[in-house]
This record gives structure tokens, C-alpha cells and sequence, in this order.
């Protein structure tokens, strides 16, 4: 599965580019999230950077904070067959909105 298609590539703002907007009010424009894990990803911006392209979101792993990611990173994760698959059903919204969703879809 392509993680970051040409259109979602082009949807998403250069990083650092929305600093002025307050976290729970970012658009989300991707979900990646790893099957056998609780870690995902929620795409906010994204830029290429050198050979990589880079990645800024919220990650929901063994914390939950803003930070950045890069594609390749997620690409080459590869757990007995298992890699990082992006949401194709997601929804997108504010950070706000996404999370609320993603938390109630867990209890």
C-alpha cells in the first residue's frame, strides 16, 4: 500500500507552515497506524527534506504528543509481514474532531 499517494502529497501543508493555527485546531489530512500495535499516526504537514520526506502530526504510541515522522521511517517498518497501513476509510477534520472519533471507537 502507497502510504502518501501524489494527491495527498499535494493537500498537505509545508511544515511549519500552519505554526499559527493552535494543535487541536490543525486539519488532519492522513491516519496511518500500525495493525498489530497501538501506534498511529495523524498527518498535519509534510515537506520533503533532502532524500526524505517529512512528516509532522500527532503519534499515538507509548505517548501521545505532536511530533515528526518520515515516510521512509514508516515504510520500512516490517513485523512478520505486518507494515504500517494508511486509513483508507478516514475521515478527515480537525485534530479536535479526529481524536474525539479515534478515542470513542476504543471504549
Amino acid at each position: 500500500m502507497e502510504l502518501l499517494t501524489e494527491e495527498l502529497r499535494a493537500q498537505l501543508p509545508a511544515l511549519y507552515s500552519t505554526e499559527g493555527t493552535p494543535a487541536m485546531e490543525k486539519h488532519v489530512y492522513a491516519k496511518f497506524f500500525f495493525p498489530m500495535g497501538n501506534w498511529t499516526w495523524f498527518v498535519l504537514e509534510g515537506s520533503p527534506e533532502g532524500d526524505h520526506f517529512l512528516l509532522f502530526g500527532y503519534v499515538i504510541g507509548h505517548e501521545e504528543e505532536l511530533g515528526y515522522f518520515s515516510l521512509s521511517e514508516l515504510e520500512a517498518v516490517n513485523i512478520h509481514g505486518l507494515k504500517v497501513e494508511r486509513d483508507l476509510y478516514f475521515t478527515e477534520g480537525t485534530l479536535q474532531e479526529v481524536l474525539a472519533t479515534f478515542r470513542s471507537e476504543r471504549t
